[in-house]
């Protein structure tokens, strides 16, 4: 049997990156894309990579051409997995529309044209499309309303794709974590912390049911999460959104 293949988006990130060595370690090729060329060669000086690139995930025409690009590279793709992502906050009120579409064409539309693009080549290997989702799709936050509305929209485009594709042997789920202790969860304190990042963590951690005992996921979590969803193993799973938040989005 041919080595599978996955392509991870937004791979240079903390997910992104923990995501692309977890595949890496089990003995799959990996392909990555990011708008950070920087960081996706640093994720090459880590991770032994069969193709990466850049591109903007916003545009149709560029998903189909990454994907064209990937086989060619090589030959086959089983797996991918949409972990770009940003996050944009504020009062709907004065939420600009350059952050707006900032959101949704990351955290939505790049998700939607990958998944389109790569559809065909999935049917052929019976692959799978894991798409990251987050507590924040599945309850709502003050000053949080694009990112909600992204994140709740990209878990209902995973059960509908599941549907259309359950009878082609290709399974679609979300995974919904909760915060994850990465890069972007540093840019969101720094950015939105007004001066101090760290009671902005602790202001998230404060909302999680373990107290004083509340801490913030690894990557590493999340990551085995995923990789366990692309095995075979788990073929009876499908249309799922899977919650890995600490019971977070359980209740309050």
């Amino acid at each position: 049997m041919s080595t599978p293949v996955i392509l991870i988006t937004g791979a240079a990130g903390g997910l992104g990156r923990a995501i692309a060595k977890r595949f890496s370690q089990s003995r799959w090729r990996v392909t990555a894309t990011d708008v950070d060329k920087a960081g996706l060669h640093a994720l090459n000086t880590a991770v032994p990579l069969d193709f990466s690139a850049t591109a903007d995930l916003r545009s149709a025409s560029n998903c189909q051409e990454l994907i064209a690009e990937t086989l060619v590279a090589t030959g086959r793709l089983d797996a991918v997995v949409n972990a770009a992502g940003v996050w944009r906050e504020g009062p709907v009120e004065s939420f600009t529309e350059e952050d707006f579409d900032q959101v949704l064409g990351v955290n939505l539309k790049a998700a939607f044209y990958m998944s389109q693009a790569a559809i065909p080549h999935l049917k052929e290997s019976r692959g799978c499309i894991v798409n990251i989702a987050s507590d924040a799709g599945r309850q709502a936050y003050r000053g949080s309303a694009a990112y909600c509305a992204s994140k709740a929209a990209l878990v209902m485009l995973s059960k509908t794709l599941a549907l259309e594709l359950a009878e082609h042997g290709v399974r679609v789920n979300a995974v919904s974590p909760g915060d994850i202790a990465t890069p972007m969860l540093d840019y969101q304190a720094e950015r939105y912390g007004k001066g101090n990042p760290n009671a902005y963590k602790r202001e998230l951690l404060s909302l999680y049911p373990q107290g004083r005992e509340a801490r913030f996921l690894r990557p590493e979590e999340v990551a085995e999460l995923v990789w366990y969803l692309c095995q075979p193993e788990a073929e009876a799973i499908t249309g799922a959104d899977l919650a890995i938040d600490f019971g977070l989005s359980a209740g309050k």
